[in-house]
């Protein structure tokens, strides 16, 4: 590796980064990370700091399991790669499949179709979803539901159904037929409502009208999570997916449950769906699947899904879908010891009373700090907060003030995550008590200098 000067007079100057302003970050370099240790990590310059972020959602089992790094490192040796299409597979592959249905087996699924990431995961579901109307006849169904505030990727699927503009505009026209309904968003919503039982009520009969105007039998899917992420750790009210699984069940659509985030123990359960007591027919995983070690994702669908596929006989059940990397044989061997891992530290047990003391230690902040609008989380290790420059009138912050509020937090030893006039955090499901107390105290460091 080149030295750090090479690195520090290069930085941002031939490579473009995502979610950035190619220009901005030329002015302002990005912050080279080049070690970590446990759920730390360190820059360039030595600076070691709690990764509240968890890399981006991801690194649930921290940056320092050898058992997934020497799977890895061993499958390298053994098959570095080979195709997964039609006729071949791969020892990793087969074994890497039982054990992701095997996971998520009381979550109602079945098979796996092995993706290189989130954003992969979520354009198969929308896919098959439209080829499962279609094997049934009802090739009209095409359309699909979501939600506003909803984070599904950057593929033109993913990001049609996504419900943020900012991934959107610049690259528009979407896909025709996408809709979205209101966020189950208490603090802000059309219907001015702050109980989160009767948003939940407002939402269910947005969307019974919806279905009503499109016709039941164009709409293919719907799809959220289960827990709104980039939007800002949107927590719903507990019947609100039970609301949306039992309209889809009454107008024969699918739901879609993106778990890219909220599975593999996010939300202390092993999945958000299950969390919440609903199964849904398709799932989108990525994220901790490998603790972010290797881009692995999984498209998962239920034994009604797989019928209809499988017992096709016109030939038109093939799925003329995938991807060069689907059933890597790497990307595989790090499925089969991050899951062997998951549930062997058992981190959605830490991630319940961890997430607790995130959550209650920033509702803490919000009584010494105004700027504090309001704060999200308390299932599992996912915290938003919402600051404003005016309370009262909910004035979102300005950007200046984000970035030196961030700024702060991170000498003050922790990294968190902006997004928008939010902070997002994600830490490492392994992360102790003490952990989350540096990273209360740097949040706490950085509101300060506001």
């Amino acid at each position: 590796m080149k030295d750090d000067n090479f690195l520090k007079e290069n930085n941002a100057r031939h490579l473009w980064h995502p979610m950035g302003h190619p220009g901005d970050l030329q002015n302002n370099t990005p912050t080279i990370i080049k070690g970590a240790e446990g759920v730390h990590i360190v820059d360039i310059d030595g600076h070691k700091v709690v990764d509240a972020v968890g890399g981006l959602w991801c690194v649930n089992l921290g940056y320092s399991n050898d058992a997934v790094k020497d799977a890895i490192a061993r499958q390298l040796y053994d098959l570095p790669y080979y195709s997964a299409f039609g006729g071949t597979t791969n020892p990793t592959a087969i074994e890497a499949s039982y054990m992701v249905r095997e996971f998520f087996e009381a979550d109602g699924m079945v098979r796996a179709f092995f993706t290189s990431g989130g954003s992969d995961s979520v354009e198969t579901c929308l896919r098959l979803s439209r080829q499962y109307h279609r094997l049934r006849g009802e090739p009209t169904r095409t359309k699909f539901l979501s939600l506003k505030k909803g984070y599904h990727g950057t593929h033109f699927g993913g990001a049609s159904v996504n419900g943020n503009n900012r991934f959107r505009l610049n690259y528009e026209p979407m896909l025709p037929g996408c809709f979205h309904l209101p966020s189950p968003y208490t603090y802000r919503n059309p219907f001015n409502e702050l109980d989160g039982a009767k948003l939940a009520q407002n939402i269910a009969a947005a969307m019974e009208d919806e279905i009503a105007f499109q016709g039941a039998n164009t709409i293919a899917a719907f799809i959220m999570e289960p827990i709104q992420g980039a939007g800002g750790v949107i927590v719903p009210h507990e019947s609100f997916m039970k609301l949306m699984r039992d309209i889809c069940d009454r107008h024969g659509i699918l739901m879609i449950s993106d778990e890219v985030i909220t599975g593999f123990g996010r939300t202390g359960d092993a999945s958000g769906a299950r969390h919440w007591g609903v199964q849904p027919d398709m799932m989108s995983t990525a994220k901790g699947i490998t603790s972010g070690y290797f881009p692995v994702g999984a498209t998962l669908v239920n034994q009604k899904v797989a019928d209809v596929f499988e017992k096709d006989t016109t030939g038109e059940g093939a799925i003329f879908h995938g991807y060069t990397y689907s059933a890597h044989p790497v990307g595989a061997a790090a499925v089969i010891a991050c899951l062997t891992e998951t549930q062997r530290l058992n981190t959605a047990a830490n991630a319940g009373p961890r997430g607790t003391q995130l959550y209650e230690g920033v509702l803490k902040l919000a009584e010494k700090y105004d700027i504090i609008g309001d704060v999200r989380g308390g299932h599992g290790l996912m915290t938003g907060i919402e600051l404003v420059s005016d309370k009262a009138a909910k004035t979102p912050m300005d950007t200046p003030t984000m970035k030196r509020i961030h700024k702060t937090a991170y000498q003050a030893g922790a990294m968190v995550r902006l997004g928008m006039h939010n902070i997002l955090m994600s830490p490492p499901l392994t992360i102790t008590e003490a952990e989350v107390n540096t990273i209360l105290s740097a949040l706490d460091a950085g509101f300060a200098a506001a």
